[in-house]
C-alpha cells in the first residue's frame, strides 16, 4: 500500500546501527545499574494490543488520515535509522529497518542489541517500523502484505522487538513453514538403557507461564549429559522440524528473578552487557528484581554469550518434544502426553493466563490465545492443520502438555517439578497411563516427581471431578468452534 510503503520525508535522517552511538544519544534517559548496565524506564509497560489494528487490503479512511498526519509530523523531526537482521540462517535471514525519533534513541540501542547485524549482500525486502512514541493516540497498524508497522503513542520495547517478530512469522507461514511463539534448545541425556540421546525441544506459552524459565533451564544435568539453549521467544518451523531461531539475545522477564532457583537467567541479567527495561534500580544503581513500583512486567535483555549453555548457533537442527506450556490451577495435570489430533487442539485452546506484559487489568485471570501466539496474521485455522500436519508426517515427534500452575487450587508445580519431567520424557523414563476422561496419556510412574502427590483426583470428590471435567470441555469445545476450517479429527479430539 503507497501509503504505508513510499519513501519517508524527515526533517533529519540520522543513519546509525552502532549499539555505543546509540547508547550515547540515549544516554539522558539511562540510570546505570550497579553492573554499569544500562537501566530505562518507560511511560508505557505492556504491549498495546487493545490498540492494534492489522489493516486490509487497503487501509479505512480513518487509518489513511492517520498515516497521512503521522508522514505530515515526520517532515521537520530527527528520526533516527537502525538497520538489523531477524534470523541468522542466510536461508531465511530478513533484513529489517527501524526508524524512531531522536528523543526515543533508546529503543534503536536496545533493538540493537536484540537482533543480528546487518547483512549487506541479503537483497530481500526489509520489514520496517516506524515508531513515534511522543504521538498523543496510542496506535499500532499493521500492514503484513507490505511488512510495515506504525506504532504510536507507545515507548515500550517490547512493542518495536514484537513487531518485527510479527512481520518475520508472517512472511515464513507465506512460505510454507510455521512462525511459532516458542523457546528452543537441545538436550542430551542418557535413556533407560544407558545411551546418550539427543533431543530437540521446542516449548510455547504465554508471558508469564514459565517458557523462558524452563527454555533457559540445565536441568541439573552435569557430565556428558547437558543442554544448548538455542531460542527464547520466537522461531520458524519448517516441514523437516528444523527450527530457526529469530533473536540473537533474550528480553526475558526479571519479576521474582534470583540465583537459586533460576541461575542461568539471574547471571545473564546482572553481567555488564544487560539493558533494563522497567526494573527497580536506584539513583546509586542497586538493582531491586522484587520491587515493582513499576510493574510486574520488568524486562531485561541478555546476551547469548551471558547466557551459560548456549552455543554457537540459535537453530536446532531436528523437533522431537514440543512442550504446550499451560498455566492453570485446580484439574489439568502436571503432564499429558497428546496424540496429533489431540497437540493440535491443545495448540489452538492455547490455555494460560492473562499476565502483566499483555493486559495487566486482566492479570491473573484464565485465557485462551491460538499457539499461545497473541500475533498471529491470517487465519489461525491454518495453523492448527499445520501443527496436526507436521506431527503425523514426523511420528518421531512427542507432544507434551505442560502444567506449571497448581494442582487442587493448593499443590504448586514447582520449576523444579517440570524441568524433571521433560528430563524424564528426553530419556524415556517415565510411563504413561490413559485418562479416561479425555483421552490422553498422563503419568503412571516418574522418578523424577511424586506422581500421587501432583494426581489432581487427589483434591477433589468424584463428583466434583467429573462436574469440573464437563465444564471444561463444554468450554474447549465452544473455543474450539470458532475455527470452522479446522480439520474434523481436530474439532473431534477435545
Amino acid at each position: 500500500m503507497d501509503i504505508f510503503t513510499k519513501p519517508l520525508e524527515v526533517g533529519k535522517l540520522i543513519e546509525c546501527s552502532s549499539p555505543d552511538e546509540l547508547r550515547k544519544m540515549a544516554e539522558n534517559d539511562e540510570i546505570t545499574s550497579e553492573f554499569n548496565s544500562p537501566s530505562y524506564v518507560s511511560r508505557i509497560r505492556n504491549r498495546s494490543a487493545a490498540f492494534t489494528e492489522v489493516v486490509g487490503i487497503e487501509p479505512t479512511k480513518e487509518q489513511t488520515e492517520l498515516l497521512l498526519k503521522v508522514r505530515e509530523y515526520l517532515k521537520d523531526k530527527e528520526v533516527i535509522k537502525t538497520e538489523m537482521s531477524v534470523m541468522e540462517n542466510p536461508e531465511f535471514q530478513i533484513p529489517c529497518e527501524f526508524y524512531t525519533t531522536k528523543p526515543f534513541a533508546r529503543l534503536a540501542f536496545m533493538w540493537s542489541n536484540l537482533f543480528f547485524p546487518k547483512n549487506p549482500e541479503n537483497k530481500k525486502t526489509p520489514i520496517k517500523t516506524i515508531a513515534i512514541p511522543e504521538w498523543p493516540e496510542r496506535k499500532v497498524l499493521v500492514d503484513a502484505v507490505d511488512g510495515v508497522t506504525v506504532t504510536l503513542g507507545t515507548d515500550y520495547f517490547g512493542e518495536v522487538k514484537k513487531s518485527f517478530l510479527r512481520m518475520a512469522i508472517y512472511r515464513a507461514k507465506t512460505e510454507g513453514n510455521l512462525g511459532l511463539h516458542a523457546g528452543s534448545k537441545l538436550i542430551r541425556v542418557k535413556n533407560k538403557d544407558g545411551k546418550l540421546v539427543e533431543k530437540g525441544i521446542i516449548l510455547f506459552g504465554l508471558s508469564g507461564t514459565g517458557k523462558t524459565t524452563l527454555t533457559c533451564h540445565h536441568h541439573f544435568l552435569e557430565g556428558e549429559e547437558g543442554v544448548a539453549i538455542r531460542q527464547d521467544d520466537m522461531l520458524v518451523i519448517t516441514p523437516d522440524t528444523r527450527c530457526i531461531g529469530t533473536e540473537h539475545g533474550y528480553f526475558i522477564k526479571t519479576e521474582g528473578l534470583e540465583g537459586v532457583h533460576q541461575p542461568v537467567l539471574y547471571k545473564a541479567a546482572t553481567s555488564e552487557s544487560a539493558i533494563f527495561e522497567n526494573v527497580y534500580v536506584t539513583g546509586s544503581g542497586k538493582v531491586d528484581f522484587l520491587n515493582y513500583r513499576y510493574t510486574t512486567n520488568g524486562r531485561c535483555i541478555v546476551q547469548r554469550k551471558d547466557v551459560k549453555y548456549t552455543d554457537n548457533t540459535v537453530d536446532l537442527p531436528h523437533t522431537d518434544i514440543m512442550v504446550l506450556i499451560t498455566r492453570r490451577d485446580d484439574i489439568i495435570p502436571p503432564v499429558a502426553k497428546l496424540s496429533p489430533a489431540q497437540a493440535a487442539a491443545f495448540f489452538m485452546l492455547g490455555e494460560s493466563i492473562e499476565t502483566s506484559a499483555g493486559d495487566p487489568t486482566k492479570a491473573g485471570q484464565a485465557k485462551r490465545c491460538v499457539g499461545t501466539n497473541p500475533f498471529i496474521v491470517g487465519p489461525k485455522d491454518d495453523e492448527g492443520n499445520y501443527i496436526m500436519d507436521l506431527l503425523k508426517k514426523n511420528p518421531h515427534m512427542e507432544c507434551i502438555l505442560l502444567n506449571t500452575g497448581k494442582i487442587g487450587n493448593s499443590e504448586k508445580i514447582s520449576i523444579r517439578h517440570s524441568v524433571g519431567i521433560l528430563k524424564a520424557i528426553a530419556a524415556g523414563k517415565i510411563s504413561w497411563k490413559k485418562d479416561d476422561f479425555w483421552g490422553y496419556d498422563i503419568i503412571d510412574k516418574c522418578d523424577e516427581i511424586d506422581a500421587e502427590k501432583l494426581d489432581p483426583r487427589k483434591y477433589f470428590t468424584e463428583q466434583e471431578w467429573l462436574e469440573k471435567n464437563e465444564k471444561l470441555r463444554e468450554e474447549r469445545k465452544a473455543w474450539i468452534a470458532q475455527f470452522p476450517m479446522l480439520d474434523k479429527e481436530i474439532r473431534d479430539a477435545i
